[in-house]
């Protein structure tokens, strides 16, 4: 069960010149809780996130974090929140060990740097320079950066962009293992999958702002509750078709039959049809809506890069 507000955002404005980067956004985040802020880039993400963390300050509205406002108290937040920035960068011949042993000599009560490496799988990087790790390695290392203070609270933007499929997949493990430890965890990300796969809120926010929030099945259940069904069939259509409940389209090509319509049940009520009707299906399978469809149903538009 999610436990109390540890951010709160209230009607945050932030603009540069002309440019309003984020309009009247509002949300809380929970104790305990991966929650997701997503959209395209150039939505107002990582404006969002350096005005929470206090980097950038804001020109209007409220933010709390922990009970404190970040831009009028960093130096006491700054023990309690763990930051990894979009475009984190190390000096080249820095070591692995070295990095975290400076980070370590910022905070009065760090973290066993050596065994954050160890389970973040960077033990044998120890004593590896920063410009001779992978990618993925390079984000777990600002991972373990980020977690040497034991924070509360995780910043995480945009962690995995750029990053291979295997790579990305190992650093969702590590975000669900933060948050298994406790740690309440504030993430960006245009990625729609790693949405779905890790968060449980999320934030869409388009244009500066904030158009819809709520777990990601909730999101996919109010706003696309369409399902589909795609079978092939030795035979002729089976009749009646266009007679299961809650049965909107039925389009075929060729022996290929797709089946679009609503309702939880709806795809038990085919399946059962199918049998009823005697028909050899050789091969079936559903489609159902995703993050990313109710993202563009929302939004009108594709996911710019």
């Amino acid at each position: 069960m999610l436990g109390r507000s540890v951010i709160e955002v209230a009607n945050l404005r932030k603009a540069y010149g002309s440019t309003v980067a984020v309009d009247d956004a509002s949300f809380e985040v929970r104790e305990g809780e991966i929650f997701g802020l997503i959209g395209p880039n150039g939505a107002g993400k990582t404006t969002t996130m350096e005005c929470v963390e206090g980097i950038r300050r804001p020109d209007g509205g409220r933010i709390t974090v922990l009970g404190l406002e970040p831009y009028k108290s960093p130096y006491e937040l700054q023990h309690r929140i763990g930051v990894q920035l979009q475009q984190a960068q190390l000096q080249k011949r820095i070591k692995v060990w070295e990095a975290v042993d400076l980070w370590s000599s910022l905070y009065p009560r760090p973290l066993d740097g050596d065994e954050l490496l160890e389970q973040l799988g960077l033990a044998d990087k120890r004593g590896a320079w920063f410009m001779t790790l992978s990618g993925g390695q390079k984000q777990r290392l600002f991972i373990a950066l980020a977690l040497i203070n034991d924070p509360e609270v995780v910043f995480l933007d945009e962690l995995t962009t750029g990053l291979d499929p295997q790579a990305r997949r190992k650093i969702w493990s590590l975000v669900t293992g933060i948050r298994d430890r406790g740690k309440t965890v504030f993430l960006t990300t245009h990625l729609m999958e790693e949405a779905e796969r890790l968060c449980d809120r999320v934030a869409i926010i388009e244009h500066g702002r904030v158009i819809e929030i709520d777990a990601p099945t909730a999101l996919v259940e109010q706003h696309c509750p369409e399902r589909s069904v795609v079978f092939t069939a030795d035979a002729s259509p089976p009749a009646g078709l266009d007679s299961i409940e809650g049965i909107e389209s039925v389009s075929v090509e060729g022996f290929t039959y797709r089946l679009e319509g609503r309702g939880e049940d709806f795809v038990t009520r085919v399946i059962h049809h199918l049998s009823a009707s005697d028909i050899h299906v050789r091969d079936l399978r559903t489609v159902l809506p995703t993050l990313e469809d109710v993202f563009l149903k929302l939004t009108g538009h594709g996911i710019r890069d």
